[in-house]
Parts: structure tokens; sequence; C-alpha cells
């Protein structure tokens, strides 16, 4: 089993970014990068769902690629990689901005899987200000040291235990519908996606960061080690 969290060392040469949810919307994308990222020095960290909604979903792979791109699973990528295997109703999958992979080759449909199933659904990075983790949905509500000892031995959980972990990173909105401001308690920052904001939202320690890009609004990049947000 791959791993499902990955860590960073500190940037020590250029600057950390996260983006939020991608949706396809990747010359979009590029246009905004153009304005500030250094591909040589900088890094950037995406909050999942790479793929549905937008018009080049299939250039997830080539971004993925790139030695400067990271990015956690979302709910959409976790739905292209579930796809090949017959679990998901076709009409379903389509609504939800899936018709892209359901009209290609079932090799390209198998191949895309196989690029999400090696997505992590954490990733924490270091910055001098302090360990920053992300995931897409939210953490689970446990101190991020235990979070990352689960992901560690994510293969020596039961069935029923993964399928948990995977609906809270990437499904859950249960703080952000509560307003919660727990902070994620060793961790100085949880950076997420999923639920559209209007602007960037602050709940304790967590940031949600998905404003909307491929609803033709914009996109949200945080700065990691400052957690200065722009768009």
């Amino acid at each position: 089993m791959n791993s499902m969290i990955k860590s960073f060392g500190a940037n020590h040469h250029g600057t950390d970014y996260a983006v939020g949810d991608i949706h396809g919307c990747f010359s979009k994308l590029e246009g905004y990068l153009e304005t500030f990222f250094d591909r040589a020095k900088d890094r950037l960290f995406a909050v999942g769902d790479l793929v549905d909604r937008g018009p080049e979903s299939e250039r997830a792979e080539e971004f993925l690629a790139y030695s400067w791109f990271h990015a956690v699973k979302g709910n959409h990528d976790d739905m292209a990689e579930r796809w090949p295997e017959g679990n998901m109703v076709g009409r379903h999958y389509s609504m939800n901005g899936g018709a892209w992979n359901i009209l290609r080759t079932p090799d390209q449909q198998i191949q895309t899987a196989l690029v999400m199933a090696d997505l992590p659904l954490a990733i924490e990075v270091e910055t001098a200000n302090g360990l920053v983790g992300i995931v897409h949905a939210e953490c689970p509500p446990m101190e991020w040291g235990q979070f990352r000892a689960v992901l560690q031995n994510f293969g020596e959980l039961s069935r029923k235990d993964q399928k948990a972990i995977e609906e809270h990173v990437m499904w859950c909105r249960d703080r952000i519908t509560e307003k919660n401001i727990k902070h994620v308690q060793g961790v100085r920052a949880v950076i997420c996606g999923h639920t559209p904001v209007q602007k960037p939202l602050v709940l304790g320690n967590v940031h949600y960061i998905d404003t909307g890009a491929c609803f033709d609004y914009r996109f949200t990049f945080i700065n990691l080690e400052t957690l200065e947000t722009f768009s």
C-alpha cells in the first residue's frame, strides 16, 4: 500500500504555497502562477480535487509529474480512482463532473486511477514557523501526531476503520458546518479545501481555501510559512 501521508522538509531556497481545489482548471492555475511562482525554487501543494467540473482534468497527470507540484487525494480524485473498478453509478459520477472520464477509453481510465491511487490522504510540510498539515476536507478529531501514526500504519487497520478515516479526510464537513474553532493539536495549521467559501475562512487553526475557481471565481493561495492568503 502506498504511503497515506507524505512529509516534506523546509524549503530553504524558495517559498511553499498551497492552493484550493483545482477541478481541472489547470490553464487558469498557470495564469495565476505566472505572476508570482518560481518553478525552480518554489513548491505548490494542492488540497485535492484535481479533476472533474473544469475543462482540463486530463492534465492532472501532467502536473503530478512536476517536481514542484504535490497534492493530497480529494473525493473527486477518489471517484476517478474507483470508476474503473465498476463500483460507482455512472449517472451519479457524471452529475458530479466525471463525464470527461466516463467518455475516455478503459486504458486511459485505468491509467488515471493508478495515478490517483498514489496520492496520499495527508501531507505535512515543515516551515520556519512550524509544521503545517494539508488534507482535502477535514482532519479527524485527533492530535496531528496521532493522525500521522494512523496514516503511517494505515494498512494494518481494518477495512471498516480505513473507510472511516477516508470518509472524514475526503468528505467530512462537520467542522465548517458547526463553525468549530477547536485547534488541531500538534500542528501549527491545517489547510483544507472541499467546501467552497466566498473568501478564505479560518476556524481555530484550520484554514479553508477553496474559493470556487471552477465556478468562474478565483483561486486562493496560502503561503505556508506566513499563512497569508492571496488571490
